[in-house]
């Protein structure tokens, strides 16, 4: 049979049972629907992956404090020092950034007061990664830092394009809120007992395009970065009783390639500098990514499920019904026999039934599909990406199940005798 009579026959036997082929069509618009939504998530996250990737440096390793760790009393813990000995083993480095973090720092400026402010202290190299800001005025520099000048940058939230409905239980930053209608540049602010100058605002980008999977100035009433040595001089909590312990140290290699020989040397190193107290741990920053990854992962995979069941079920649906079909229409399959019709014209008239179907659903399944996402999209973090080879793939499985489920059926009537079916009652 030509290709145009097969899909002229498969229209009239669906337009002849409207209601049981809406019904079948219908299991799988939904199926491909999941299945379009997994292929989107998965796609996004791929992008993401690869951009925080980029923004955090192809050979990201992180050095942070050992968690519930005991100390023997040997070791200072992770200090100032380690990552200034780092920096001298290792001038090859693209980057060897200490932070240290006090979450309730007392901030005056004018009429704003504030106690939750979170003072953190830096080095120039905080910015040669994840740098995703707009910046007015300057950052803290190398003079900064060997000067322990009292100077600030604040760190302004960018906000949302579309701010999703879960976001608006949240308030707006409070140091955000202020800066927005009053530039603090030059200005001479109360942070903790000693007064800084702010000589920088850099500018996150809005939240849903914020291309950063760790990082974010989220939660708190605001950050001020300063000086890592100012910080210790002026800043340290009372309840720290060494100023030249830090939270983390960020090293980037340069290439990830030599990542994994550098985590062995930071290891050895620093095991040697803490007197043998191993009161840190050292990781590759893509097996942090990786782990959050898999979390998403696993959300996917719940969708994914959805859509292959729903699928199954349609394509049950399908076979039950070229069954159906086939049973009720016996003799019509002996005269085309009888009229010269061979055995595999007969398969794909019922194949061609089938795909038929598999296709409505297929478009009923994508528009559906990308109409949710076009929904959705604004309200996640997550945003989502569609693409034509993402709906060329849902329409090619909507296709093959129509195919692969009608085969049996279609091969069971291609069987019949052509004498005993012209004799079927």
């Amino acid at each position: 049979m030509k290709l145009a009579e097969l899909g002229r026959s498969a229209l009239v036997e669906i337009r002849a049972h409207k209601t049981r082929s809406a019904m079948t069509s219908l299991s799988l618009s939904i199926g491909i629907a999941a299945m379009l939504f997994t292929f989107s998530q998965t796609a996004d996250m791929l992008r993401r992956y690869e951009q925080a990737v980029l923004l955090a440096g192809p050979g990201r390793i992180e050095v942070t404090k050992k968690q519930s760790y005991v100390s023997k009393g040997l070791s200072l813990g992770l200090t100032y020092d380690d990552a200034l000995e780092l920096r001298r083993q290792y001038p090859d480095l693209h980057m060897v950034s200490p932070m240290i973090t006090s979450w309730g720092t007392r901030m005056r400026l004018d009429s704003f007061k504030n106690d939750g402010i979170r003072a953190r202290g830096i080095t120039p190299e905080w910015a040669k990664r994840d740098w995703v800001y707009t910046l007015r005025g300057r950052m803290i520099n190398e003079r900064d830092l060997s000067d322990a000048a009292r100077v600030c940058v604040f760190i302004e939230t960018g906000g949302w394009i579309k701010k999703p409905y879960w976001a608006r239980y949240w308030p707006e930053q409070a140091l955000t809120k202020h800066i927005s209608r009053r530039d603090p540049l030059g200005r001479r602010i109360l942070l903790g007992d000693h007064i800084f100058t702010v000589v920088g605002v850099i500018k996150e980008p809005p939240r849903d395009k914020d291309p950063r999977w760790f990082g974010r100035s989220w939660g708190g009433q605001g950050v001020a970065l300063v000086p890592a040595t100012s910080y210790q001089r002026f800043l340290t909590p009372s309840y720290q009783k060494n100023p030249e312990v830090i939270e983390s140290i960020s090293v980037d290699t340069g290439d990830a390639a030599n990542a994994a020989a550098y985590i062995r040397r930071i290891k050895v190193l620093l095991k040697a500098r803490h007197r043998g107290e191993e009161d840190f741990e050292v990781k590759d920053y893509r097996e942090i990514m990786q782990s959050a990854l898999a979390q998403m992962k696993e959300f996917v995979i719940s969708i994914l499920i959805i859509g292959i069941v729903a699928i199954l079920a349609s394509g049950i649906g399908i076979m039950n019904v070229t069954l159906a079909t086939i049973f009720s229409r016996v003799r019509e399959i002996g005269i085309r026999r009888a009229l010269g019709a061979t055995r595999s014209d007969i398969v794909w008239q019922f194949v061609s039934e089938a795909m038929m179907l598999g296709v409505i659903g297929g478009i009923g399944g994508t528009g559906l599909g990308v109409l949710g996402i076009w929904y959705l999209a604004p309200k996640q973090e997550r945003m989502l990406e569609i693409s034509l080879i993402h709906v060329a793939g849902a329409l090619f499985i909507a296709l093959g199940t129509g195919f692969l489920f009608a085969l049996y059926p279609a091969w069971k009537a291609s069987r019949f005798d052509p004498v005993e079916a012209l004799h079927y009652e």
